[in-house]
């Protein structure tokens, strides 16, 4: 069992993308698979920028299982809390796309939402040993959804907590993946008091908290490290150890927005791998650590798919250098 510095937990699955931007669901002729999901597509942005990094959940013993497993082994990204469903189908998402690249979840085709092997993640099959040595635990809020995976999201709380491995809650509000959205946000706010870093897009900061603005987010849920609100072509603001600011989007044409959050969250996971979360208290170096995120979640929307179109260490920086 090889290490990881940041273990990403939850849903992999496959966007179908449509292929005509601008037309709603029931009028898409043609559909292009893209591997993805949140924390897979973290996991793997992280390793492709040199931070090591595994995957905990779980899909079907299907082709499309296969095809993803394949996928994080050929990437790199450390498989032994990969756990397979005999039964239950791998996840996968019909994504609709605005003319201008914006993405909108469509729905599951004749699945039912329960019906997934990632709902089946079973909590007494979590490696306890990835967790001794993983500086990072990324969740959503997805898994909460279901029973099972509910739990085994609880069960890796407890693990992290025991090991002392930072919470990264990436909220990652998806209301078709609920049964009943109306009791997502109470289940969603006692996951926010477990985590010790919170990464939210405007909307779902206004939906959970009534504001965009990071420091009143913060005094809502003290005691926490950092708030990071993306927003998109607005670019991002942050509360980092005291420290905040706002980052603007770079200037960039954007081809498909799906997982760039994704990146932008595995971005600013690199750079506290490298430079220590105790680099967060000087104001300069808090900024720096955002931009940076801010990069790689922008290049991510230059190509279509999320995994595929993430960048590399060396990419990031020259990017940097051409946008100083």
């Amino acid at each position: 069992m090889t290490n990881s510095r940041v273990l990403c937990f939850g849903e992999i699955l496959f966007d179908f993308l449509s292929d005509q931007p601008g037309l709603p669901y029931e009028q898409v002729a043609s559909w292009t698979p893209y591997p993805g999901g949140a924390p897979a597509n973290v996991a793997c942005a992280l390793v492709k920028l040199g931070t090591s990094s595994g995957f905990i959940g779980c899909v079907g013993e299907d082709d499309l299982g296969n095809i993803l497993v394949k996928l994080l082994q050929e990437t790199q990204v450390n498989v032994d809390g990969v756990q397979r469903h005999p039964t239950a189908p791998t996840r996968g998402v019909y994504v609709v796309r605005s003319e201008t690249g914006d993405r909108a979840f469509a729905g599951f085709g004749n699945i039912g939402t329960s019906e997934f092997a990632d709902t089946q993640l079973q909590a007494e099959q979590l490696p306890a040993q990835l967790f001794k040595t993983a500086e990072f635990l990324v969740l959503g809020s997805l898994e909460m959804a279901y029973p099972k995976s509910h739990e085994a999201t609880m069960q890796a709380i407890h693990l992290a907590k025991q090991f002392d491995t930072k919470i990264l809650l990436d909220v990652n509000w998806r209301p078709v993946f609920w049964a009943d959205p109306a009791a997502a946000p109470a289940v969603i706010h006692q996951l926010v008091k477990q985590a010790d870093f919170l990464k939210l897009s405007d909307e779902e900061a206004e939906w959970l908290f009534e504001t965009t603005d990071p420091s009143e987010i913060v005094n809502q849920v003290e005691p926490i490290s950092g708030v990071l609100v993306t927003a998109g072509e607005k670019g991002c603001a942050y509360w980092l150890q005291g420290n905040q600011g706002n980052i603007p989007a770079f200037a960039i044409d954007v081809e498909d927005t799906t997982g760039a959050g994704d990146s932008f969250l595995a971005g600013f996971l690199h750079q506290l791998c490298q430079q220590g979360i105790q680099s967060l208290e000087t104001a300069a170096s808090a900024q720096a650590i955002v931009r940076y995120a801010s990069a790689v979640g922008a290049m991510t929307t230059t190509r279509p798919g999320a995994i595929a179109a993430q960048p590399t260490a060396a990419e990031v920086e020259a990017f940097l250098q051409l946008n100083r």
